[in-house]
Order: structure tokens, then C-alpha cells, then sequence
């Protein structure tokens, strides 16, 4: 039983996610996920959200559950605050600023300017700029300021993301087409005037207003939370199995060991005793051919 709540119809009514855009800018594929036209704007059927939303987080709480690593895009003005915060709230990493190209399919590249970034930041700190000029500090904070933008969401990622999670892939058609060249599902808020066959796990909702982006993405981050947890503590368990394995066999090997070293106790009693008894007799020996001597 999945550990994370999602919201009922009655929240996503009270935060507007069932707002679609002006009935003349839709995309004919979202048709089935439509509920009905008010006031010249389209209603999206929040039962087909909700059922959308539930698999779209099991999904998600299952990739996080085996490690995957997931990325939150959403480069809006109005949402890149609520971006950043699942995002780190839930411990997937997060782009709220433009969308670098290449970032999966030239992943190499971006991991140098990652690189750079840390390198900078770090020398910040050990106070290795401080025997430059106040100019040449300054463009450096504002390098380090340049590169915290576009890369501070991503800058622990080693390899390219398994998973997309975006809001409005029309917006971002940049990854959008990088996942779709290198096989990487995406997950996706689509509103009506968007073609949701494009992305792997659609969820029909109005993208714009700032309170239906955060309750649909509060439920995603919770999913994605509780998945990084689930793995935690089967990495947990995983080095205590292992620990345990190898104290067994060092456990063993003691064993073993002192087993020899018995062994070997006993040979050398064995031996000294037939050593002692041959001494005994040969001393016996000895002394009964000298009675024999004086005999004689």
C-alpha cells in the first residue's frame, strides 16, 4: 500500500485544476479527457485526472523506490519557486530555469560546466580567490551566479536522468525531445491545448495557475519522497546483510584457524610423547646392557 496521499476531486476543484485553456486553442487528442465547455473555456474531467495522477505516481514511487534518478522541469516564472521546493523536499533534482540541450544527450558537456561550478563554489569557501583582484572576484561570483541558475538544481547528478517530470511539455520541447531520442519516460501535466500522446504518463490539469501546478505537484514530490525512502532502506539493509555475511565468514575463518592451530597442538603432543617413550626405552635399554657389562 502506497505510503502518500493524493488529492480528492473536491481539492482539485478548489485549486483549479479542471480549468483548461479557450476552447479554440485545444488539441483534438485531448478530446477524451475533456468533460465539458463553460464560457467559451474547456472543463477537463477531474475523475480521468485523478485515475491519470494515481498510476503517474506509482510510476514515479517505484522508479525512486529502485534509485532512479528523477528530474522536475519546470522553467515557468510563476512556479519555479514550488519547483525548486518539491525538488528538494522529495530529493529528485530539479531544472527551474531554461532547459540546457543536451543535458541527456550530451551529458559529458554538461557534467564539465556541473564540474566547473563545484569547483568554483568550493573555492569560494577554502578562500583560494582571495589573492585575485576585487575585479576579477566579482566576475567570478557572477560566473558562479550564471552557472547556479541554469545548473544549481542538477549539480549532483552523475549520469543522465531515468525519469522527466514536466510541467508543460509544450514549453519545454527541448527535453522533451532529448528523452524521447534517448528512451527516458516523462511524466507531464498536460492542459488542453496539448497533444498528450507526446509524454509516457499524461495527466490532464490546468498548467498555469500556480495553486493546480502545487497540489499536482505536491502529490507527485510525496510519491517521489516516500520512493527515495523505500530505497534507503533497502540500501540499508543491503550493507547490513552484507556486513553481517562478512562478519560470518571472518567468523568462520577464526574457526577454522583455531581449529588448526588444535590440530597442530595435538600433533606436536603426539610426536613429543612418542619422542619421550622412545627416550624411556632406549634409556631401559641402555641401562640393562651395562647390568649385563658389570655382570660379566
Amino acid at each position: 500500500m502506497a505510503k502518500y496521499k493524493l488529492p480528492k476531486i473536491q481539492d482539485m476543484i478548489d485549486a483549479g485544476v479542471h480549468f483548461g485553456h479557450q476552447a479554440k486553442k485545444w488539441h483534438p487528442k485531448m478530446e477524451p479527457y475533456i468533460y465539458t465547455v463553460s464560457k467559451n473555456i474547456h472543463i477537463i474531467d477531474l475523475e480521468k485526472t485523478e485515475e491519470m495522477l494515481d498510476t503517474a505516481c506509482k510510476f514515479l514511487y517505484e522508479q525512486a523506490s529502485l534509485g532512479k534518478v528523477i528530474v522536475f522541469v519546470g522553467s515557468k516564472k510563476q512556479i519555479r519557486d514550488i519547483v525548486e521546493a518539491e525538488g528538494k523536499r522529495s530529493g529528485a533534482l530539479y531544472v527551474n530555469e531554461r532547459w540546457v540541450g543536451g543535458t541527456i544527450t550530451n551529458f559529458d558537456t554538461i557534467k564539465k560546466n556541473i564540474d566547473k561550478l563545484l569547483d568554483y563554489i568550493k573555492g569560494k569557501e577554502e578562500g583560494k580567490f582571495s589573492i585575485y583582484t576585487k575585479k576579477e572576484r566579482l566576475l567570478i561570483d557572477r560566473e558562479i551566479e550564471k552557472l547556479q541558475l541554469t545548473y544549481g538544481g542538477i549539480t549532483s547528478l552523475k549520469k543522465s536522468p531515468d525519469v522527466l517530470f514536466v510541467i508543460d511539455p509544450k514549453r519545454e520541447k527541448t527535453a522533451l525531445r532529448e528523452a524521447k531520442l534517448s528512451n527516458v519516460p516523462v511524466v507531464s501535466i498536460v492542459d488542453t491545448n496539448v497533444n498528450p500522446t507526446i509524454v509516457d504518463y499524461p495527466i490532464p490539469g490546468n498548467d498555469d495557475a500556480i495553486k493546480s501546478v502545487a497540489l499536482i505537484l505536491r502529490a507527485i514530490a510525496d510519491a517521489v519522497e516516500e520512493g527515495y525512502k523505500e530505497f534507503g532502506k533497502s540500501e540499508k539493509e543491503k550493507k547490513e546483510k552484507a556486513e553481517a555475511e562478512e562478519k560470518e565468514i571472518l567468523e568462520s575463518e577464526k574457526i577454522e584457524k583455531t581449529a588448526e592451530e588444535v590440530a597442530v597442538e595435538v600433533e606436536q603432543k603426539l610426536v613429543e610423547e612418542v619422542v619421550k617413550e622412545e627416550n624411556e626405552i632406549a634409556i631401559k635399554e641402555s641401562s640393562v646392557e651395562e647390568e649385563e657389562k658389570v655382570e660379566e
